[in-house]
């Protein structure tokens, strides 16, 4: 379980300053986080913690994660957003 304090820091984190990256990770982090299990809550703080221009390739779809950690919390972002 992920207390208030906790997911306070993860939407200040997730605020990149890269609107591209915003509207995926802001909302993800307020609406889809705390459903999480804890290892996938785990994933999303690591890739809080890649450099911008890398996750802007991700989530422009233009590459990949190498780990596989990493590319699932992607994949898991995107299937928020893309329609079905």
């Amino acid at each position: 379980m992920t207390d208030a304090t906790e997911l306070n820091r993860l939407f200040w984190h997730s605020r990149r300053g890269m609107l591209e990256l915003d509207v995926l990770l802001v909302p993800f982090v307020r609406e889809a986080f705390s459903d999480l299990e804890e290892a996938d809550q785990q994933r999303y703080r690591k890739l809080l913690e890649c450099e911008d221009q890398d996750m802007f390739g991700w989530f422009m779809q233009r590459s990949e994660p190498d780990d596989p950690d990493l590319r699932r919390i992607v994949r898991m972002i995107l299937d928020r957003v893309q329609p079905k």
